[in-house]
């Protein structure tokens, strides 16, 4: 199981005590980690060369024995870094979660409106549904009148053939008594001639028209007329609804024009936006160059600080070590320590080799990133940009760290020298021919001050750069934000807007709809009812015409008959053919 550790050193009068390894966190997963509880030390291993307050990844067996170690700033960067990116994605996941719980909850919304539509429009069915079955009523009774127009029609005609037949054969018998009234005049008429002629105006007496076909007419004329009252209320009401429906299509006609302007203008807000999206980017580059530089900077400010301070420790004495507690050590004692100095400087020193290698390996790793950026596209270039990044994080932590380490090898290196120079002094040995000797460096030491005092005023000036840099760009930001959420705000209103207006639309259609079903509807009816009007008309004056022609009829049949009566000597008796 994977741990982390710090390294804890016990001080000694004389070098440094054996490391122990204090467990901070246990790794539980991938991406979980837990402290453990207490102070939970374990004894750091022989080739664990790592300076007190070292953090170290430690991976131990069940039973705590230590089967592998390594320093934890490499790791702990990547575990930072995906910490971070973690972060950054559960945020960009809970915004797409907001973003979501907002659309479900305008469409909840859009739904509730389209169900109350539906229902409304069903209603307004059902209302359409319940006026057809009255208009088929009325197309019934409409219908029946015309069949009782056909029927009067048919019956009309046939007393009309009738009534022609009558006076034709009135005629043929006027013909016939003509030619036999100067006959007539002079011998009379016997009794038997007179019954046979009355038989004949009896019969053209019963072929008058019936007196029941004016009633009749005058009972459909007055249906049709009931009917066309009717039929005039709903095209009254098929008129106020084409006026709704026209009233209805001008506003939306004039809003479909104000939601255009709105799309336009919208669009041009959009694009402007865009435009300070990108200028934002560039502002972002450019800080982005500038904080790069700056690290940079304070990099090498750093390193010059650290070489000051090494060559600072060149030009001063050596590291203090107390003579006097080495010459009181027994000669044996002496040797072991001077023994064990020495596996120790030796240990650290494959230790820092170890990790200037792999700070060599970083910086070839870095050079192979920038001559892929160079040749790479668009897109992998951004990807390369960031493992560029992580590459120099890791490079510049593990510099730093290398810094102490190297501080401390050469303290160590100072330290065996001078138990080497007690103990060859002692031996009785002639000091080696390696022994420090110190040279006048002042100069040099006040070029490299001279040198970091400039790049500290640079630095200065590059982060109060950047700390403006940074205002504008927060100034910038905000502007942009503040442009998005009236846009994204505009967006939401104008697609309320955009529903709203298709209903409406919707509504301007099925108004169209209904006002177009009422017209097929009641012309049909309209053209059945005229035509019944005016066959009832013509029916109408038909008869008026007939009656008249009854009239005189009547009239010449009797004249007829008195005048056969005046020739037969009789006098005519009124009414007593009827």
């Amino acid at each position: 199981m994977l741990y982390l550790a710090e390294v804890l050193r016990k001080t000694r009068v004389i070098g440094s005590g054996r490391a122990e390894l204090k467990l901070l966190a246990c790794q539980r997963s991938e991406q979980s980690w837990s402290a453990v509880p207490g102070e939970e030390v374990i004894p750091a291993p022989d080739d664990a060369n790592y300076n007190a307050g070292t953090l170290v990844m430690v991976e131990l067996s069940a039973g705590k024995q230590i089967q592998r170690h390594n320093e934890a700033s490499r790791q702990l960067v990547s575990i930072l870094q995906n910490f971070s990116r973690l972060q950054e994605k559960a945020k960009t996941q809970e915004e797409e979660i907001e973003q979501w719980k907002q659309s479900l909850t305008y469409q909840s919304q859009e739904l509730n409106r389209r169900e109350l539509e539906i229902e409304a429009r069903q209603e307004q069915l059902q209302q359409l549904e319940a006026e057809s079955e009255k208009l088929e009523q009325q197309r019934q009774a409409i219908d029946a009148a015309q069949a009782e127009v056909d029927r009067l029609r048919e019956e009309f005609e046939r007393k009309t053939q009738e009534l022609e037949g009558a006076w034709a054969q009135l005629r043929g018998e006027a013909n016939r008594l003509e030619d036999q009234q100067a006959q007539l005049q002079q011998s009379g008429l016997d009794e038997e001639q007179v019954r046979q002629v009355e038989a004949w105006l009896d019969r053209l007496a019963m072929a008058a028209p019936d007196e029941t076909l004016p009633a009749a007419l005058t009972a459909v004329l007055e249906a049709v007329q009931q009917q066309q009252t009717g039929l005039n209320r709903y095209w009254q009401t098929l008129e106020q609804q084409r006026s709704a429906a026209q009233q209805l299509q001008t506003e939306v006609d004039q809003q479909t024009q104000m939601m255009q302007q709105h799309w336009a203008d919208w669009r041009a807000a959009q694009q402007a936006l865009e435009q300070a999206q990108a200028d934002l980017q560039v502002q972002q580059r450019s800080l982005s160059l500038k904080q790069e530089y700056a690290k940079a900077l304070a990099s090498q400010l750093q390193l010059q600080e650290t070489l000051y301070q090494q060559v600072a420790q060149l030009a001063g004495a050596p590291t203090k070590v107390d003579v006097d507690a080495l010459e009181r050590l027994s000669l044996e004692e002496l040797q072991a320590t001077v023994a064990d100095l020495g596996n120790d400087l030796e240990k650290l020193s494959r230790f820092v080799s170890s990790q200037e290698e792999e700070l060599t390996l970083q910086q070839q790793a870095i050079d192979d990133l920038r001559s892929q950026i160079q040749t790479a596209s668009e897109y992998d270039r951004l990807r390369l940009e960031t493992e560029l990044a992580d590459e120099q994080d890791r490079y510049q932590m593990l510099n730093e760290t290398l810094v102490g380490q190297r501080r401390n090898l050469q303290e160590r290196q100072d330290v065996l020298k001078q138990h080497q120079l007690v103990l060859a002094k002692r031996q009785g040995f002639p000091p080696p021919d390696d022994q420090p000797q110190f040279i006048d460096i002042e100069p040099v030491l006040t070029q490299i001050e001279q040198a970091r005092q400039r790049q500290a005023q640079e630095l200065q000036m590059l982060e109060q750069d950047i700390q403006q840099s940074q205002e504008a760009l927060a100034t910038a930001q905000a502007s942009v934000n503040q442009q998005a959420n009236e846009q994204n705000t505009r967006w939401a209103e104008l697609q309320q807007l955009d529903q709203a207006l298709r209903a409406q639309i919707a509504v301007a259609a099925e108004h169209w709809g209904k006002v177009n079903t009422y017209q097929d509807l009641l012309q049909p009816l309209q053209d059945a009812l005229t035509t019944a009007q005016q066959q009832a008309d013509v029916l109408a004056a038909r008869l008026n015409q007939l009656q008249d022609a009854a009239g005189s009829h009547r009239q010449a049949i009797e004249e007829l008959r008195a005048a056969v009566h005046g020739w037969a000597g009789n006098p005519v008796i009124e009414g007593a053919a009827l």
